[in-house]
């Protein structure tokens, strides 16, 4: 498998549709062999819910669910355990990482041979 790709949540129903979709969309146009992880982190709301109707739709969807709030460290450390792509990716899942970053952040990883990569917005702009 291509990319793994890590999202920890806590009460984002509203916008895991629309993330799932977009995550969708990149990897079909880039023809890469995909999951998604999204670890549910004792949301209240309901984001988990929402998690299995999108894995109905999506076998490339998974769901990890804590009982009650772990934080996002404890989050990504059973996504990380969890995780099948040659290279893992994390997300936030309020819409604010884009995911049309995804075939540059993984180029990055396989063809420049970098161990690890990290983006962060300056001013608008993402920063690779």
């Amino acid at each position: 498998m291509d990319i793994s790709v890590v999202i920890p949540l806590l009460n984002e129903e509203e916008s895991l549709p629309e993330l799932a979709e977009w995550i969708e969309r990149v990897m079909l146009d880039n023809n890469f062999s995909y999951e998604v992880i999204f670890v549910d982190d004792g949301s209240t709301d309901s984001s988990w819910n929402v998690i299995q109707q999108l894995r109905a739709k999506n076998d490339s969807i998974k769901g990890i669910r804590f009982q009650r709030n772990y934080g996002k460290s404890a989050a990504l450390n059973e996504a990380f355990r969890a995780a099948q792509g040659d290279v893992v990716i994390t997300m936030d899942a309020d819409l604010q990482d884009s995911p049309d970053e995804i075939p540059e952040l993984r180029r990055m990883i396989v063809e420049d041979k970098y161990d690890l990569v990290s983006g962060w917005k300056k001013l608008g702009t993402i920063i690779l």
